[in-house]
């Protein structure tokens, strides 16, 4: 059914949201691994404090916690007013950025860049948050260190648990017991002290743990005379002097604050002199009322996000976008799992129909999917409607054909170049298809040839039918990709979304429909074997078939048929394994006739004498369909043992003529013997399936007996029935995909 203006608009902003969503992906992976903006930013900042600090007798430093990459606080009214002061030198306290991710790093040195002083941060909460360790690393220094300057030492440290916290305690008692600095500072992104007002809930837990490790710091800060401690992590400004030790939590330069009167907007200025240390606080919108500063917190804080992590908002955006579609398209639109009913397709099979068909194997390339082709072509021209058929070109010269167009061969592949693909970019072929108007496209592969009937379905707006004719997955080993990958994901994954681009979909067997349903095929479809000439495989030519007895020395033997490509994925090397069992259990008086041709002609030939089955295989070599009858007549039993088959049509050709069969259980081929009716199937097991043969080959009655019963079976497939079964499914698909949507000629 054709799509409404309103789905359209909604398929358009999914798959728009989906490209965008991948943009932004790969722009966050970007940044990740493309080589740092900055790196090692203490490095640089620690020796200009200490020449700063080396030619003065007293000097000045801020100290802000809780930044979290404020832009209308921190950047727009703290920074300036540093700037325009006598202070030296600024340090962070911790949660200089609002998470560890690396835009947020690119963004705080972009702010702290708009310093004229030299600047520290310490390793917070925030910093460690989200994988942060590694940015900060990479792009500051590391998470723990120490410097002189003067007479001022200053000590920081990790308080996120990413270093460890007893080589931090012993390696910090050994930097102040050798050090004969007159001030001392230390700096840790958690507080070490509980302060003395109400903490909102969230905060309750923002100190320093484990209570060990916080109680052996403040041991050494007292022992060793540090003159004061500065944290953040919380969200109000506290200073409290214990044993002799300031310890100071700043939480004001930019993050959020609550309806509290020690929650405000600051930072912390400290004074170093002859006297001592001085530090007091600088608050900002003194006069403001507790409510007020916290909604422009929260407005400040929320701004900073967008400002920071735009790319980010917007990736979270296009995934709810995404997920809003889906949901809608899931819960409000309407689906109906039942044909419609209503659909009248009578207006198309009362006319003959124009049929563009694409496939990249046909003659003189014998293959099934060549003789499918081949069937269908005449089949629907027989009904009255014309079919312009695009195949390759291959090197081998052929009759021209009214109807069928060579593409011209861009690359040969296979022992004998029978794989083709050919030329997709010459308009020349679009003109043509064109030209001739076609009603529906019918494609017989889900790439190349195949690919490009899709497309031009879609161009001229007319529906387009796929038959799935192959397993693709057993022809891993023809594709230069990793077998797993292709065999266990790429070919499933390639039918399913062929398949639900298609309008309708042809397959041979029930056991083939159920696989493309157990993928996800939601596609309308058919189950329609490839017809046969009932009657052509039928009739005798006694003189000949006798010819060919004494030709190969068959008098006196049971003589077994197998018709198949010469490759790998018709798994012939089991059947010969098996031929060997019968051997051995003493049964010698069968031959088989290998019919066919392919690159795994030479393997074979090789299994056969590593087998010492010389005197009871013969390969053949590729016979013309008009002489493969005579083969049929001249065996007993046809054999088979492929499991790469969607139908296995030479199985009913050999039925057709009478022959009884044994084969190995699989998809198609399940669908077309009946065990102990026409044939048996058997595991893929040497020993049962040769007792199966074995059980043929010495009992005549029962051979003769499922040899009739095949030929009956046989005749439900006649190529009558399937031109006029495609036929029809033409015009239920035409009548669909019109309904609501305009005739376009």
């Amino acid at each position: 059914m054709a799509m409404t203006r309103k789905q359209r608009w909604l398929r358009f902003a999914y798959v728009a949201n989906i490209l965008f969503v991948c943009a932004l992906v790969a722009h966050q992976i970007r940044l990740y691994v493309e080589e740092p903006e900055f790196e090692s930013v203490h490095a640089k900042q620690v020796p200009d404090i200490r020449q700063l600090l080396e030619r003065k007798s007293a000097y000045r430093f801020a100290v802000v916690g809780n930044i979290n990459n404020s832009v209308h606080v921190f950047r727009d009214r703290i920074i300036p007013r540093i700037n325009n002061s006598n202070i030296d030198f600024l340090v962070s306290a911790g949660n200089a950025v609002a998470s560890g991710q690396e835009e947020n790093y690119r963004a705080i040195y972009k702010t702290l860049e708009r310093l004229s002083r030299p600047y520290l941060l310490t390793y917070g909460a925030n910093e460690h948050s989200d994988f942060g360790s590694f940015q900060f690393y990479e792009h500051f220094g590391p998470h723990f260190f120490s410097f002189l300057s003067g007479d001022s030492h200053f000590i920081f440290l990790d308080g996120t648990g990413k270093s460890s916290l007893t080589w931090q305690l012993d390696w910090m008692e050994r930097e102040l017991l050798y050090s004969d600095a007159e001030h001392r500072f230390m700096f840790i992104g958690l507080p070490l002290q509980t302060v003395d007002h109400d903490l909102p809930p969230f905060e309750s837990d923002a100190f320093l743990e484990p209570k060990v490790f916080r109680d052996a710091l403040v041991r050494i800060a007292e022992a060793h005379g540090v003159d004061a401690v500065f944290s953040a992590n919380l969200t109000l400004f506290s200073k409290q002097l214990v044993n002799g030790v300031e310890y100071v939590t700043t939480g004001g330069a930019g993050g959020m604050i609550v309806d509290s009167e020690d929650s405000f907007h600051h930072y912390v200025v400290v004074d170093v002199d002859e006297q001592g240390v001085n530090i007091s606080r600088v608050r900002l919108d003194v006069d403001e009322i507790a409510w007020r500063r916290t909604l422009k917190s929260a407005w400040s804080t929320i701004y900073a996000f967008f400002y920071v992590s735009y790319l980010r908002f917007l990736l979270i955006v296009s995934v709810l976008v995404i997920a809003a579609i889906r949901l809608h398209r899931l819960i409000a639109e309407e689906r109906h799992y039942y044909p419609n009913f209503e659909i009248d397709p009578t207006p198309y099979m009362n006319r003959p129909l124009r049929i563009g068909m694409y496939s990249n194997n046909y003659f003189p390339f014998v293959s099934g999917v060549s003789v499918s082709v081949d069937r269908l072509r005449h089949g629907l021209r027989s009904l009255g409607n014309e079919v312009l058929l695009f195949v390759p070109r291959y090197a081998e010269k052929v009759a021209a054909d009214q109807g069928v167009i060579r593409v011209p061969t861009l690359l040969a592949f296979g022992e004998k170049g029978e794989f083709r693909l050919t030329n997709p970019l010459s308009l020349k072929f679009y003109r043509e298809l064109k030209a001739f108007k076609p009603d529906i496209i019918h494609v017989h592969h889900p790439f190349w040839l195949g690919s490009l009937g899709l497309l031009f379905g879609w161009r001229l707006k007319v529906p387009v039918i796929y038959t799935y004719h192959t397993r693709l997955e057993h022809y891993a080993h023809f594709v230069p990709l990793p077998g797993m990958l292709f065999r266990n994901l790429i070919s499933h994954y390639l039918i399913k979304r062929f398949s639900n681009r298609c309008q309708g979909v042809i397959v041979p067997t029930y056991s083939a429909e159920e696989y493309l349903r157990v993928l996800g095929v939601r596609t309308s479809t058919l189950v329609q074997p490839t017809g046969i000439d009932a009657d052509r495989f039928r009739t005798i030519d006694d003189a000949r078939v006798e010819a060919l007895r004494h030709q190969y020395a068959l008098t006196g033997k049971k003589v077994l048929i197998s018709v198949s490509r010469i490759s790998r994925e018709k798994n012939i090397g089991f059947m010969l394994g098996a031929l060997a069992v019968l051997r051995q259990w003493g049964v010698h008086n069968f031959h088989l006739l290998l019919v066919g041709d392919g690159p795994a002609t030479q393997q074979v030939q090789d299994r056969i004498d590593e087998l010492d089955l010389a005197e009871h295989v013969t390969l053949v070599g590729l016979v013309s369909p008009q002489d493969i009858v005579l083969y049929y007549h001249l065996g007993d039993v046809f054999v088979f043992a492929s499991k790469s088959e969607t139908q296995g049509m030479v199985i009913l050709e050999a039925m057709a003529a009478g022959l009884p069969v044994v084969t190995v259980r699989s998809s198609g081929i399940d669908d077309v013997v009946r065990q102990g009716h026409n044939g048996f199937k058997a595991p893929e097991n040497r020993h049962e399936w040769a007792q199966s043969l074995k059980e043929l080959i010495e009992d005549d009655e029962l051979r003769a007996a499922l040899g009739h019963q095949a030929q009956a079976f046989a005749t439900e497939y006649d190529i009558s029935h399937f031109a006029r079964s495609v036929s029809g499914f033409y015009a239920e698909v035409l009548a669909q995909y019109h309904l609501n949507r305009p005739r376009v000629r």
